[in-house]
């Protein structure tokens, strides 16, 4: 009888312990980071479906109540998700704008023709926008930045939640401790290929490159339903030639359809890279889970070279 009876006290402040904060992100990016804040506590929700692309998203009413209903929402800012200040303007609920936190380390986009190489556009392409100085907002891909985040969704959960504040404290320095470590096993790993050319069609992973010593030789920015003339194509694949053997890289879900037509006979190798974690788990380990991804897709083709 008294085994039961304690077993039913554990059971109930087992579930008192569980949150009732509702917490909703954008992208899986920041659900990753917010999943490991939470990891025991509660479970994150993510704005975006699998797939979704945040430069052009069209909010349902559904979409439009999970934004005013979550008790904490975090989501980059207007210079990646266009589609939500208008819809914010109706909440009464904490918002953070990410790329305005302090002590996060913003990139901005370098002007079309640079030192580090030209990037290839035409009239018809825009490349999502990435004007030159503009922000990069792809900053959840620095290591670094995924600190201050955490940071600042751990803080949040323990205003809003004092009594799990130790564990979120817990979890937010297990985190960082994993983080540190993972981060110097892919400086060791990206130094072997630090210096081999690569491509890509969307130029979201300075963040990452910048980390680890990387750095992109010219971005394909092609409009996706946009085939660009053969004088651009015989262009871009002239550069690809000088290059030699090198890695073109595309993001999920959708392979560009001059992909092929632009490597075709030469010695260049199509490879894959997922900023937006689509296949991450959503758990404590699944920002790693991200970084390892990016990681190996990169190294991998390189390594190949």
């Amino acid at each position: 009888m008294i085994r039961l009876f304690v077993s039913l006290l554990l059971a109930a402040c087992a579930l008192s312990a569980q949150a009732d904060v509702r917490l909703l992100t954008s992208i899986k990016p920041l659900q990753l980071i917010a999943a490991a804040v939470q990891e025991g506590v509660g479970q994150p929700d993510v704005l975006l479906p699998p797939g979704a692309s945040p430069h052009q998203f069209a909010l349902r009413p559904s979409d439009v109540r999970r934004v005013r209903e979550a008790d904490l929402l975090y989501w980059v800012g207007p210079d990646l998700e266009s589609f939500l200040p208008r819809v914010l303007q109706g909440r009464d609920k904490p918002s953070v704008a990410l790329q305005d936190e302090p002590g996060m380390h913003l990139r901005r986009f370098e002007a079309l023709h640079d030192e580090h190489g030209e990037h290839d556009h035409d009239a018809h392409e825009h490349d999502h926008d990435h004007r030159p100085g503009s922000l990069d907002a792809h900053l959840w891909l620095l290591p670094a930045n995924a600190r201050v985040i955490a940071a600042r969704m751990a803080a949040d959960l323990a205003a809003a939640e004092p009594a799990n504040a130790a564990r979120y404290q817990a979890n937010l320095e297990a985190f960082e401790d994993r983080l540190a470590a993972l981060d110097e096993r892919l400086k060791a790993r990206m130094a072997k290929v630090a210096g081999k050319p690569f491509f890509v069609f969307h130029e979201a992973f300075d963040y990452f490159e910048s980390a680890y010593g990387l750095r992109h030789a010219g971005v394909f920015s092609v409009a996706g339903e946009v085939q660009p003339g053969a004088r651009h194509v015989a262009a871009m694949r002239e550069r690809l030639q000088k290059a030699g053997p090198s890695c073109v890289f595309n993001e999920p879900p959708v392979v560009p359809r001059l992909a092929e037509t632009l490597t075709a006979g030469l010695q260049v190798r199509l490879a894959e890279l997922d900023a937006m974690g689509m296949h991450a788990p959503v758990a404590a380990n699944g920002y790693e889970a991200l970084l390892e991804s990016l990681a190996d897709g990169l190294a991998g083709c390189l390594e190949a070279l």
